[in-house]
């Protein structure tokens, strides 16, 4: 009874896997076809020519290049990424261990900070932008995604720090060890699984952000994947195959990330939601 239990939820989860694929792979194949093969349906096979010239034309655009605008994305969602972990971390550990003054209140501002959608406050947040002087420059959009990443990463390292036991800290501190040294030495290697998984979380989100890019970014230059694939679509016909291609390129880099990083990001994840 149990081993058809286990058949029937591994059959389910296949399938279900199938129709979670499926769409990639529409993507995928309309990518290395041309476009004469794919305007009827990617799925039709009479013929079938592999071909990777989609990708070059996708990579040298003469007006929209993915080549420049996979470059932009790099330089931005690494930065963000990096000081959202910094001051995150930092902030998640004070509120974990340290009692001060409106500590609750605080706590309850960066959840509801949280659960607030970027399009409430993009008006204004445009406004700020423009009297400081950073609409179209690359450092405008770094700090816009680092405060706005910092408030779920504060909750996430804060549910992971709190799991962490406090003997640890005290023996350290018998010793005469400082709260930085505690953090730093003891407590930042024990948390590396959740913080992986900020990265990987805050970085595929910048990555794939398209709101915030396409109101503070203007130059050509400056623009990101996500601005620079809808620019590939023609006036009076859709290319198919050039765009299935950017998409397929804009992919690879995330996909990396998190296939080299999986291990460490499942721990995170299964760690930082035990304690709440």
């Amino acid at each position: 009874m149990m081993r058809r239990s286990r058949i029937v939820l591994y059959a389910v989860a296949w399938l279900i896997g199938l129709f979670w694929v499926l769409p990639f792979l529409g993507v995928f194949v309309s990518s290395i076809r041309p476009y004469s093969e794919v305007v009827d349906g990617w799925w039709r096979l009479d013929h079938f020519t592999l071909t990777l010239d989609a990708f070059i034309q996708a990579f040298n655009h003469p007006t929209a290049p993915l080549g420049p605008a996979l470059l932009n994305s790099v330089s931005i969602a690494v930065p963000a990424t990096i000081l959202t972990i910094v001051f995150a971390s930092l902030a998640a550990y004070a509120f974990a261990r340290f009692k001060f003054r409106l500590k609750s209140t605080l706590f309850f501002v960066v959840i509801l900070i949280m659960a607030m959608p970027g399009q409430s406050i993009i008006i204004p947040l445009f406004a700020y932008m423009r009297d400081l002087g950073l609409v179209d420059t690359r450092l405008g959009l770094i700090l816009v995604h680092t405060a706005w990443g910092i408030p779920w990463a504060v909750l996430f390292l804060r549910n992971f720090f709190l799991s962490v036991p406090l003997d640890l800290e005290e023996s350290a501190r018998v010793y005469g060890a400082s709260d930085l040294k505690i953090f730093t030495r003891i407590v930042l290697p024990i948390a590396l699984p959740a913080i992986v998984s900020i990265a990987v979380l805050q970085f595929v989100w910048v990555w794939n952000d398209f709101l915030f890019a396409l109101i503070l970014l203007t130059s050509p230059d400056k623009k990101v994947v996500t601005q620079t694939i809808p620019l590939l679509k023609g006036r009076f016909d859709i290319p198919w195959s050039l765009l299935s291609a950017a998409s397929v390129l804009s992919m690879i880099v995330p996909l990396l990330i998190f296939v080299f990083l999986q291990k460490y990001y499942v721990k995170g994840v299964l760690a930082g939601a035990i304690k709440g």
